[in-house]
């Protein structure tokens, strides 16, 4: 039996477009439909685990799908870079950035088994190739296989401050690379207490990009982290401390 899929003109994607539209990307009618279904297959998830707290249309196309690409304003996504997103939860904005610009070669990290199972579902419901979802703390799954310092971004919308998500991202980060992550609140203080941590962990503050998402008045913040130097190997330490006791 043939798999049922979503049709674009099921739902209003004026906006969606629009605002993407705006920061410069333009989709084909197969990647706007792999977004649609990959917004039904979250919802349905949602409705047995927890995976968002927002499931309106019009709020996952812009807080989540919009969000994630804004990335995509400052620097150009169009071409095979490895990417690697820590804590990426239902997707966001790894998956996102995957089905937008199908040249990244993307690795999605989480702790949850179960969201694992959820990624690698709607991978194989959108036929995507060059992206794997992946079951580990970021701590631990560094140091398997051949993965510490070879991405050349990390990026990460957990909700950590920013001198504990540097010592979990920095690691991943190969010398020349960078690490964006994605802050919606002012944190000037939060990157003052984070510079120590920063330069230790081999990276440095290049830029800081504030604007507000299209059409409305979300903020957006990202630091951008150049990594300059390898990461001590000490680095990420273990479980908790990173949280617990951050450095500066």
């Amino acid at each position: 039996m043939k798999e049922k899929r979503c049709a674009v003109n099921q739902y209003n994607v004026d906006s969606f477009l629009s605002d993407l539209e705006k920061m410069h990307i333009t989709l084909s009618r197969e990647q706007t439909e792999q977004f649609l279904t990959y917004y039904e297959l979250l919802v349905e998830w949602n409705s047995f685990m927890n995976l968002t707290s927002i499931t309106e249309y019009q709020d996952v196309m812009k807080k989540h799908f919009v969000d994630s690409l804004s990335l995509h304003t400052i620097m150009d996504l169009h071409q095979p870079l490895s990417v690697i997103d820590v804590g990426t939860g239902a997707g966001f904005p790894g998956l996102a950035l995957k089905i937008a610009f199908p040249e990244l070669k993307v690795t999605l990290l989480d702790s949850l088994n179960k969201r694992v199972t959820f990624l690698n579902t709607v991978i194989e419901k959108l036929g995507l190739s060059g992206i794997k979802a992946v079951h580990g703390r970021a701590e631990d799954y560094v140091k398997q296989g051949n993965v510490r310092e070879q991405f050349d971004l990390c990026v990460s919308r957990a909700v950590s401050n920013l001198a504990t998500l540097s010592e979990y991202c920095m690691p991943y980060v190969k010398v020349g690379g960078k690490f964006i992550p994605y802050k919606s609140e002012k944190i000037h203080e939060e990157i003052a207490e984070a510079g120590k941590a920063i330069t230790i962990l081999g990276g440095q503050m290049t830029e800081l990009i504030e604007f507000h998402l299209p059409d409305s008045d979300l903020y957006r913040c990202f630091p951008v982290i150049e990594k300059k130097k390898e990461t001590p190997k000490k680095y990420p330490r273990k479980a908790g401390l990173p949280t617990k006791e951050p450095i500066k």
